[in-house]
C-alpha cells in the first residue's frame, strides 16, 4: 500500500521526476507525459461520477476503471524489464487480460440495449455522456502517446489494449447514459452549408 506523509519533496523543482524504477526523467518525458495523460482520463472520470449517483451500476463500473487507470499509470510508470524496478516493486504492478476481458465483457452488455446508430454522434446528450466522451478523448490521446512509446521502448501489450478497449467502453457508457442512445446528438453531415 502506497503512504504519502509529504506531498512535496521538492525533487522535481528542476524539472525531473522518478519513475517506477528509480530513474530520474525530465517531467517532458514521453513516459511521463503518456502516465499524466492517463491521470487526465481518470480526473475526466471522476467528473462524469458526478453525474452518475443515481445510477449504482454505472458508478461502480467508473469506479473500478479509475482504479484500472492507476494500475495503468504505476505500469507505465515502471519501464517494462527493468531489473532493478522489478527488485525494488518485488514485481512491477502490471494491465493483466483480465482487466481488458472485464472492459470487452461491459461493452457487450452495454451494447446489447443500445439504439442502433444511424450516424456518428457528437459529444453531448447527459452531463455524465458529455464527460465519459471527454474522458473518451482524452483516453485516446493517452492511446497516441502509448503507441509512439512503445515504438522506443518496450510497453506491456495488455495495457496497449486496455486502453484502446477502455475508449470504446467510454463511448457505449454514454451511449448508455444518454437514454439508451435515444438521447444521442447526431451528426448531421453538412447541415451548415449554404
Amino acid at each position: 500500500m502506497v503512504e504519502l506523509n509529504r506531498i512535496y519533496t521538492r525533487g522535481g523543482d528542476a524539472g525531473q521526476t522518478s519513475l517506477g524504477s528509480g530513474d530520474r526523467v525530465a517531467k517532458h518525458d514521453l513516459r511521463v507525459a503518456t502516465y499524466g495523460t492517463v491521470d487526465e482520463a481518470n480526473a475526466a472520470l471522476g467528473l462524469a461520477r458526478l453525474h452518475t449517483e443515481a445510477d449504482q451500476n454505472t458508478d461502480e463500473m467508473i469506479a473500478r476503471i479509475q482504479n484500472d487507470l492507476f494500475d495503468l499509470g504505476a505500469d507505465l510508470c515502471t519501464p517494462e524489464g527493468d531489473d532493478r524496478a522489478a527488485r525494488k516493486n518485488e514485481g512491477a504492478l502490471r494491465i493483466v487480460p483480465e482487466q481488458v476481458d472485464r472492459l470487452e465483457q461491459e461493452i457487450d452488455t452495454l451494447n446489447e440495449n443500445l439504439a442502433p446508430l444511424t450516424s456518428f454522434i457528437l459529444p453531448g446528450g447527459s452531463a455524465a455522456a458529455a464527460h465519459l466522451h471527454m474522458a473518451r478523448t482524452i483516453a485516446r490521446r493517452a492511446e497516441r502517446l502509448m503507441t509512439e512509446l512503445a515504438t522506443r521502448e518496450n510497453v506491456n501489450p495488455s495495457a496497449l489494449k486496455y486502453i484502446n478497449r477502455l475508449s470504446d467502453h467510454l463511448f457505449v457508457l454514454g451511449r448508455h447514459l444518454n437514454d439508451r442512445g435515444r438521447a444521442d446528438v447526431l451528426w448531421k453531415p453538412g447541415q451548415n452549408r449554404s
